[in-house]
């Protein structure tokens, strides 16, 4: 299953919204766009969230909407 995820960097507090589309997100870190911070923090959020192991970032890799894959 693939999600869209729509990020805010350099935020004052970290949040994880579901979009009014559907498999679509919104969220935010506190982490700076830089060296795969925010990547990773976005990352460690949709696996706690979602309550799954294996997520990966298939695309927007520098941008701020990205595409994960989520396996069950």
């Amino acid at each position: 299953m693939y999600i869209k995820v729509r990020v805010k960097t350099e935020q004052k507090r970290e949040s994880f919204e579901k979009s009014k589309k559907e498999d679509e997100y919104l969220v935010s870190v506190k982490e700076e766009a830089r060296n795969g911070w925010a990547n990773e923090k976005v990352l460690e959020i949709l696996k706690k969230e979602l309550q799954k192991k294996n997520v990966r970032l298939i695309s927007g890799h520098t941008s701020p909407s990205k595409i994960f894959s989520i396996e069950d």
